[in-house]
């Protein structure tokens, strides 16, 4: 995302205990996390329960390391009528070795506004906020 002036979705410092045996951050905990911030950015758009449906085009672009501060910084890509498509941008602090951010992976993810039941609900029919 480009500049990043928005504060991101999720903030966090890498931990020991999510490595993967090469000593790096397991991937599945960063998608873990990407699913998390996408639905933080859905919710901007709709005050609704959302689960995900679909993820795709998921990048591993660089490795992540125990200590990294990683940001995930979200952006609506469409509404549709029950569902809303995220894409989510992952940056990282190399804490060892530059503060400088670095691009670390991408994704895009479909979430479906769902009812207390679990059931597609159209997203116009939730306690909508302005975008952005």
């Amino acid at each position: 995302m480009e500049g990043n002036a928005k504060e991101p979705a999720i903030r966090t410092i890498m931990m020991p205990r999510d490595t993967n045996p090469l000593g790096c951050i397991f991937g599945g905990h960063i998608v873990s996390l990407i699913d998390q911030a996408a639905v933080q950015c859905a919710m901007n758009v709709a005050n609704c329960n959302f689960v995900t449906k679909l993820i795709r085009e998921v990048e591993f672009i660089e490795p992540v390391n125990v200590g990294d501060v990683v940001s995930f910084y979200g952006a609506v890509i469409s509404v549709g009528r029950t569902s809303i498509c995220v894409r989510i941008e992952v940056e990282a602090q190399h804490m060892k070795r530059s503060m400088q951010p670095k691009s670390v992976t991408s994704a895009e993810l479909v979430l479906v506004a769902v009812d207390d039941r679990g059931r597609p609900v159209p997203v116009e029919a939730c306690d909508s906020t302005a975008l952005g």
